[in-house]
């Protein structure tokens, strides 16, 4: 029986371990019953038998043995004389089972076949793929990383299968090198010229959200709830989680004895300072834990417009806001509400200070607004930072800070 070379395409086969058997056998069933019915018009009266272990296959032709001259369908039935040539011993109504020769169908329908029958194994190769990492979307996976280009990473997992892990979903300082195994978590699965694409992500909050189940037994088990999760990937994030059992102190367990449970997570995220929080119902208290690790001395809330006014000491109010506005962008994100920062004085010394209102004839309002932002609602509240340090801080020119300092000294001089 010639095996036509079948043995690299059963090589596939072998080689793709989640296609099922069944699946395997029905493919290339389909693939020779189309050639028989090139063939023949029929493939009624043909068994394709398929051994997938030596990698090569058998097609039996069936037909019943009729008196000679009472043959009908040529497909079905074959004369008595005719089938005693084949095997002397056969009678008339017996049924008998002949072995098609591949080399029959010839060079080209074979070549076809083998063809069809590659295609089918990538398309089922490619659905498998799919299936599997569908059912994985949200889930850390463990790859090696084969190739780093400039917009993104191609990794192999344990079954050679390639995920990619763009630019944009990794962490600013990530630096991988081929041959290292890196940690990410499945975001997505696309289609691009029919073949699939498996996205990765370590900026995503489900990677964090996925280690602290890995790391906390208590949320894993369902004791400790996360409620939500904002991220500056690689700068800060905060975490609100709720506990269901009253015994259970949900930051504590999340943190760990001297931060043995945070710490292994912070190393994975290249340093990122990770605040856990005790959600709560209560909005103002939400809000003035989401501020952490600033401490507030009085708040404003407007619950129809998701606004608060936030009154902090001088000294707490450059850690509400954070590096480049970090602490407080993620507040936001988390309460849901906009919040605006002011210093609070009271109870110091009273020293002579003007409101920025003041200057408005002098310094254009879209500047005030940008400095209010930051906290900064009095003049001396201004000349109290440097130059540098508001730059960075606001979206305001180095020229344009300058200007309103020297307006803002000016006053005190003049008094």
């Amino acid at each position: 029986m010639a095996s036509i070379n079948l043995i690299e395409a059963f090589q596939d086969f072998k080689e793709a371990e989640n296609i099922d058997r069944p699946t395997m056998m029905k493919v290339v069933e389909d693939v020779f019953k189309t050639l028989l019915r090139k063939k023949y018009g029929s493939d009624e009266n043909f068994d394709v038998i398929v051994n997938a272990e030596k990698g090569d296959l058998e097609i039996m032709r069936r037909r019943t043995i009729v008196e000679d001259g009472m043959v009908n369908d040529p497909l079905a039935e074959i004369a008595y004389t005719e089938a005693t040539k084949i095997e002397p011993d056969y009678e008339v109504g017996e049924e008998l089972y002949e072995e098609v020769e591949i080399l029959d169908f010839g060079r080209r329908a074979i070549l076809a076949a083998k063809q069809t029958l590659a295609s089918r194994i990538g398309d089922l190769k490619k659905n498998v793929l799919v299936k599997k990492y569908n059912e994985r979307i949200g889930e850390i996976v463990s790859a090696e990383v084969y190739q780093v280009w400039k917009k993104e990473i191609l990794l192999l997992d344990e079954d050679g299968s390639e995920l990619i892990l763009p630019k944009s979903e990794q962490i600013p300082q990530d630096y991988f090198k081929k041959g290292e195994n890196i940690r990410a978590v499945v975001k997505k699965v696309e289609l691009k010229n029919n073949s699939p694409v498996i996205i990765l992500s370590r900026t995503s909050p489900l990677f964090l959200s996925k280690l602290l189940e890995i790391e906390v037994p208590e949320i894993f088990d369902g004791l400790i709830v996360i409620k939500k999760i904002v991220r500056e990937p690689g700068e800060r994030a905060k975490v609100a989680v709720e506990s269901y059992d009253d015994r259970i102190d949900p930051v504590g367990a999340c943190v760990g004895m001297k931060g043995s449970r945070i710490h292994g997570i912070v190393r994975e995220l290249k340093n990122e300072n990770i605040d856990v929080i005790n959600w709560t119902a209560n909005v103002q208290l939400l809000i003035q834990r989401s501020l952490t690790p600033s401490r507030i001395t009085n708040m404003e809330l407007d619950g129809e417009k998701l606004h608060a006014n936030v009154y902090l000491k001088p000294d707490q109010v450059s850690l509400a806001i954070g590096r480049k506005g970090v602490n407080i962008k993620l507040a936001q994100e988390l309460t849901g509400y906009t919040i605006d920062v002011f210093r609070d004085n009271e109870g110091e010394p009273e020293e002579f200070d003007i409101d920025l209102e003041e200057f408005s004839d002098e310094i254009e309002t879209w500047v005030i607004d940008e400095l209010k932002r930051i906290g900064c609602d009095t003049a001396r509240s201004v000349l109290d930072l440097t130059s540098e340090e508001l730059e960075r801080r606001t979206d305001l020119e180095r020229e344009t800070i300058d200007e309103v300092r020297r307006v803002l000294k000016e006053e005190f001089e003049k008094g």
